[in-house]
């Protein structure tokens, strides 16, 4: 198995995944779904083909059939690999063959399918040459709740990555920050983040100063300054889970101004994780943590969502956004992040991840959400 090789999951456990999916396919009225490589796939399979290419690749899953995984023949070997392989059939096709012929004759000619949303187009166009009376939903409009809702064992590492997270966070506080660059802490971060497990590395923003009004500034050469509020917002896959942190730090002691900010924020996310319940929807979420910073007066100053999912990404459904109606049940993981951001003076972020349990929410970020002093 490829890109998942540390998750403790058994091909019993991908088939049982692949016919959920079936089955929730036909409960949206779809004929089926057809997922290219990517986090679906390795979700439902395990497999991560060596290299994505022009070479189609791609999972059928229709009701009342078995799994099919159409390959190039080159990386057939490979896909046998995966640990979802024993419950698959291999469908292979050579070059100079029609890829799109092989797929088609496995789907229903006028059917309704969900495809992946990262599917090169090229792709999508010669399943409709092929098969011109079929159509298709983007998979995270079909079902968008296909990957969000974990299990015991996606909870254990789940948890595992945040811990790993507050471990970076705990010693990235101990270094210098004054008269170094952003990239220079940026490396830390990194450095860190593998250390104590990560086999990927998906973001490390730190924002110093004026930089950090910008919610995804990542980094640059600027030199961090003593009296810089600098926002650390760091992740990346453990055991192919994710992480995902925030910390606001200050470099020397803060201004009155900066500290209220702060406060508000920390509030703020607090707000939004006591809103975290089964039943609530997703909206509540952003609705709790949106109304302190509203009230506090900097409500325009809050220029995103409050959340966003979390599992073998380190962004999927849901999302915890005004219009989000969808409820909360157990076992869903995302961020609760609000933030305030003064353009062309500083910003503030602080970021948990929260599971939903079956009477609130757990976090799985433990670091203190205290304004943290550094050098």
């Amino acid at each position: 198995m490829t890109g998942n090789a540390s998750a403790p999951f058994t091909a019993a456990d991908y088939r049982a995944r692949m016919e959920r999916a079936a089955r929730s396919a036909a409960d949206a009225g779809l004929a089926g779904l057809l997922v290219a490589p990517g986090p679906d796939m390795v979700w439902l399979t395990g497999y991560t083909p060596t290299a994505v290419t022009e070479r189609l690749t791609l999972l059928v899953l229709t009701p009342g059939h078995d799994p099919v995984l159409v390959v190039p023949t080159l990386e057939a070997p490979d896909a046998e690999q995966a640990t979802g392989a024993g419950v698959l059939t291999l469908r292979d096709w050579t070059d100079g063959k029609d890829p799109y012929a092989v797929t088609g004759a496995l789907l229903d000619a006028g059917g309704r399918f969900g495809i992946s949303d990262n599917t090169w187009a090229m792709h999508l166009l010669g399943l409709q040459r092929t098969l011109p009376d079929s159509s298709y939903a983007a998979l995270t409009d079909a079902l968008p709740m296909l990957r969000a809702v974990k299990d015991a064992a996606e909870l254990e590492l789940l948890a595992a990555a945040g811990a790993a997270a507050d471990a970076t966070f705990e010693e990235i506080r101990k270094l210098p920050f004054a008269g170094r660059r952003e990239s220079d802490v940026g490396g830390d971060l990194a450095d860190l983040l593998r250390r104590f497990g990560h086999s990927q590395v998906d973001f490390t923003i730190v924002g110093s100063g004026p930089n950090g009004a910008n919610p995804h500034h990542e980094v640059g050469d600027r030199v961090i300054e003593r009296g810089d509020m600098v926002v650390l917002d760091f992740g990346g896959l453990k055991d192919g889970y994710g992480s995902d942190t925030t910390r606001t730090v200050h470099v020397g002691e803060p201004t009155e101004e900066e500290r209220r900010v702060h406060d508000i924020v920390r509030a703020a996310q607090e707000a939004g994780f006591r809103a975290v319940r089964p039943g609530a929807a997703c909206q509540d979420v952003d609705r709790a943590a949106r109304a302190v910073i509203t009230d506090a007066g900097y409500g325009a100053y809050f220029i995103h969502r409050t959340g966003h999912g979390i599992g073998v990404t380190t962004h999927e459904p849901p999302y915890m956004i005004e219009g989000e109606e969808q409820p909360l049940v157990p076992g869903m993981c995302f961020s609760v992040e609000p933030g305030i951001y003064l353009p062309g003076r500083f910003g503030v972020r602080i970021e948990d991840i929260v599971t939903v349990t079956a009477d609130g929410g757990r976090r799985f970020n433990d670091t203190t959400r205290e304004m943290v002093i550094v050098d």
